[in-house]
Order: structure tokens, then C-alpha cells, then sequence
């Protein structure tokens, strides 16, 4: 993880799926990147808000690693920095594997990681199958089946198989500061027993 460097950012105004690249973003301590829509100490994304709008924000910072890019366009999807919705874009980090209540450093900037994110239908919306490059069946089997979404929306199984959620992880931020590519990644663990991330 010492080659764990920021690929990309982005963020957007309006609640649109994609986000647009930036040079730089501006993390704010409890409230998430300064100028994105998704940014606030309650819930901001709308289906959330619509269940309860008084849920405290666990999803202020998107991260997706850059990898998972590179797999969606070995599969024909056109998708670049932001297109999947994220803030930053991560490069040479195992983002899925870590531990909720993770730390990551960057610059003066702290995130803690509070879960995944839950993929949905609007990423077919986006390209017509990168559902199916960013969820994958638990036990590695490739399927060519759909996969199945619950009452909310989100993926829940392939062929009745648990499933591996790959659309990047949600965090807080603890400790404010700015953002742009190039800069290193430092990942503090939480003191064990660790906590898989989950969807949040």
C-alpha cells in the first residue's frame, strides 16, 4: 500500500449520477466535499432521504479504485474519472478489502471508511450491463444471469449466490483538506477485530 496514490477527483452540484473531473476538491470535516451534492451531516442521497431524511451522512466521500475502471472498459464501457459517481479515484489501493472504521490519509485530510457502496439499476441506466462488472458472484463463478436487486434497489445476488459489491466504498470526513491527483495514500487499520465494510 506505499504506491496507494489519488488517480482522480471530482464532484457535482446537482444529483446526477456521473460527477465531473476537477483539478482539486475541498474535503470539510462532517460534511464531505465542499460543493458536492451529496455533502452534509444528514443523509443527502435521495433515495436515503426519502426513507429518512434524519439518518446521520455515512456517504459524504465516494472512492472507487481506478482498477475497477480498467475492468469496465475491458468489458466495452466508456467510463472515465467521476462517471461512476465518485469523488476520488484511488490507485494502487485494495479499497474492498479494508476494514470499516479505516483510516485514509491524504495531505491534511483524514476519511474514515463507514462502508460499500450498494450498486443499482442506474449503473445499467449509465451503460447497458457495467451492473454486472461492478457485482460479481461470491464464489467467482462467472453467470450470465441478471442480477437481482432487493426492495431498495440495491444488488443482492447472482443465480441466488451472495455476492461481491465492487462500486468503491463510502467515508466520512474526520479532518478537512484539499485534494488532487498525485498526492499518497495512507491507510491507518482500526484496532482489530476488524469489521468487514458493508453496505451502507
Amino acid at each position: 500500500m506505499l504506491d496507494a496514490v489519488v488517480s482522480a477527483v471530482s464532484r457535482d452540484e446537482t444529483h446526477r449520477f456521473s460527477k465531473v473531473a476537477q483539478a482539486s476538491i475541498t474535503l470539510v470535516a462532517g460534511m464531505g466535499v465542499a460543493g458536492d451534492a451529496h455533502a452534509g451531516t444528514l443523509v443527502q442521497h435521495r433515495s436515503r432521504v426519502r426513507r429518512d431524511p434524519n439518518q446521520p451522512n455515512l456517504r459524504q466521500v465516494h472512492l472507487i479504485h481506478e482498477e475497477l475502471l480498467h475492468e469496465a472498459r475491458a468489458a466495452g464501457h466508456d467510463v472515465g474519472p467521476g462517471g461512476l459517481g465518485e469523488n476520488i479515484l484511488t490507485a494502487g489501493l485494495d479499497l474492498l478489502a479494508l476494514p470499516t472504521g479505516t483510516r485514509l490519509r491524504i495531505g491534511d485530510a483524514v476519511l474514515r471508511l463507514t462502508g460499500l457502496r450498494n450498486p443499482c439499476r442506474q449503473i445499467n441506466d449509465f451503460s447497458a450491463g457495467l451492473l454486472k462488472v461492478v457485482v460479481a458472484r461470491v464464489d467467482g463463478h462467472p453467470s450470465s444471469s441478471d442480477v437481482a436487486l432487493g426492495r431498495t434497489g440495491g444488488a443482492e445476488s447472482i443465480d441466488g449466490v451472495g455476492i461481491i459489491r465492487k462500486a468503491g466504498v463510502m467515508a466520512v470526513v474526520e479532518r478537512g483538506g484539499d485534494v488532487h491527483a498525485g498526492m499518497q495514500i495512507t491507510v491507518e487499520l482500526p484496532v482489530g477485530p476488524y469489521e468487514a465494510l458493508a453496505p451502507v
